[in-house]
């Protein structure tokens, strides 16, 4: 990210060293970079419009009512609602080493807009119907889509390229689309009730659950299950969570398979693949190493 910045650090100009603020318009949205050079506390910051705020560079503490204080770092998001108070802390800010962050925010007939599109793509027969960015605030940790649009967006905002406002017109519906299937997903999988269990992806998520080490479960099985066609079953699991069925199965399998290794010491990876529901060691390796950046045994090593 720090390479994306050099560009505003030529055009930016100092005036603070708290929460000294460049700010860069579009049609839609307005992108705010933040940066602080000396340590601070209990800057308190509100925003009169919904924002997801980035952190660049350095850490921050945050508190935000409604969540329990937390260390803010790179490749981390904070969705605001309007009007909603961060208070933040600046532990490790220096003259030459500035904690820097963006806040972005958008317009809420936007986010309006791109809500009731995203609904009418996720919708199964008036089933999930209704998802929209809350009053609450949400942090988000490696959300790798959202990471990858949010250096997109600063490139294109402090660049005055050929198409820009087209450009963030795009980046900016599919952000919102990221954040509502982040929101749709983690209702989904985190539905302690059992709320959704009556709806059809959420019944099909809690049969995954239930039957994670089955070798057998196939994207036929969970299209048979919800009573659809494999390629309709297929385009609306991703268009509510943003991944396939195979992906998101694959991601359970991975998650259960870190448990596993972290639990037990005398079992071999060809073991643990096993009991994680894979037929094929090196397609374990290669899943796993996709969705963690690292090979089992690197991770094994990690945690040792």
């Amino acid at each position: 990210m720090n390479h994306l910045l050099n560009h505003h650090k030529s055009l930016r100009k100092l005036t603070t060293l708290v929460e000294n603020r460049t700010t860069y318009n579009a049609d839609y949205a307005e992108l705010n970079i933040y940066e602080t050079h000396e340590h601070a506390e209990k800057v308190s910051l509100t925003f009169d419009f919904p924002v997801i705020a980035s952190m660049l560079t350095g850490k921050k503490v945050m508190h935000i009512d409604g969540l329990p204080s937390f260390d803010f770092f790179p490749g981390e998001s904070v969705v605001m609602p309007t009007n909603k108070e961060m208070v933040i802390d600046f532990p490790l800010a220096k003259a030459n080493d500035p904690t820097q962050c963006l806040a972005l925010g958008i317009d809420s007939g936007k986010i309006d807009e791109v809500v009731e599109k995203f609904n009418h793509h996720v919708t199964i027969e008036r089933e999930n119907n209704n998802w929209q960015l809350d009053d609450n605030a949400s942090h988000l940790i490696n959300n790798t889509d959202v990471n990858h649009l949010v250096e997109r967006l600063v490139y294109t905002f402090t660049n005055n390229t050929k198409s820009k406002d087209v450009l963030l017109d795009l980046m900016i519906q599919e952000l919102i689309v990221r954040l509502l299937q982040t929101k749709a997903k983690a209702f989904l999988l985190n539905d302690p009730e059992g709320i959704f269990n009556d709806t059809r992806i959420g019944m099909v998520i809690k049969y995954i659950k239930q039957n994670l080490t089955n070798k057998d479960i196939t994207v036929d099985l969970l299209a048979e299950k919800a009573c659809m066609s494999t390629s309709h079953f297929h385009k609306k699991f991703k268009n509510t969570l943003g991944v396939s069925p195979i992906d998101y199965i694959n991601s359970e399998k991975i998650k259960f398979s870190k448990k596993l290794i972290k639990e037990t010491k005398d079992l071999r990876m060809s073991e643990i693949a096993f009991k994680s529901g894979f037929n094929n060691t090196s397609y374990f390796n290669r899943q796993f190493k996709k969705m963690e950046l690292m090979t089992p045994q690197q991770f094994k090593l990690s945690i040792s």
